[in-house]
């Protein structure tokens, strides 16, 4: 069944999908009235609905009732990146890891950052499409480019991690991690962190963790930390 996305809705009213919805339910998918589709919310949210007017401009939906969320987890990951040079590597992140399930992704700029700004408006809709895809009632919270200190200072799970390339005394996310805690897990630029920028996530209380062997790009290292997570709470 195709989802849709609507914020703000309960069970019983009549809404309207946004010009972009209407035109990709209506002309490219070729729903007609009485078809039924789901309807995400985005925070939760999850709806059995009812096409009421297929209009390609302004498609309206009876929301019907409320699915079960299949998906809920008893953990909470938060995944903060430095946006790296080529940006469709970090939109490819954002939009797999939306898939796979993450709770907040924050993006921050590093003493060796090489992208100091994004489109968050782009950012936002790849998580709303990802989001549909994958059949998510809560899509996770996309934070605007900040500094890296704003991140660290913000933190505020179980856990905390910071995946480093140069230290020696680097442990393992899978040592550290117990299933069910809530984590933060820090991924630098492609020139790594700055000793300094370490030195200040360890006052703030971050370990500092190794992601293997191999030296990973930005996003895929991101990536491997959530797996890493989601693999200790299977």
């Amino acid at each position: 069944m195709h989802v849709f996305y609507i914020p703000d809705i309960v069970a019983g009213g009549i809404y309207n999908l946004d010009k972009e919805e209407s035109y990709h339910c209506v002309r490219v998918l070729r729903l007609r009235d009485r078809d039924e589709v789901m309807i995400t919310d985005g925070k939760g949210g999850l709806y059995l609905a009812e096409i009421v007017q297929a209009d390609s401009r302004c498609c309206s939906v009876l929301v019907k009732n409320p699915l079960e969320d299949t998906q809920k987890r008893s953990f909470r990951v938060h995944i903060a990146l430095a946006p790296t040079k080529n940006i469709s590597r970090t939109e490819w992140f954002i939009e797999k890891a939306t898939e796979m399930g993450v709770d907040r992704i924050s993006l921050f700029v590093s003493e060796h950052s090489e992208r100091t700004s994004v489109n968050m408006e782009r950012l936002n809709k790849l998580v709303i499409s990802a989001a549909k895809q994958s059949v998510k009632a809560m899509m996770p919270q996309l934070d605007p480019l900040c500094s890296f200190e704003s991140v660290i200072m913000q933190a505020d799970c179980d856990k905390k991690f910071l995946a480093c390339c140069n230290r020696e005394d680097r442990t393992s996310i899978k040592k550290e991690y117990v299933a069910g805690e809530s984590a933060m897990v820090m991924i630098g630029p492609e020139g790594d962190f700055s000793e300094k920028e370490v030195k200040a996530a360890e006052e703030m209380g971050f370990r500092i963790i190794s992601l293997g062997q191999s030296r990973l790009r930005t996003e895929t290292a991101a990536l491997y930390a959530l797996q890493n997570i989601h693999f200790v709470n299977s």
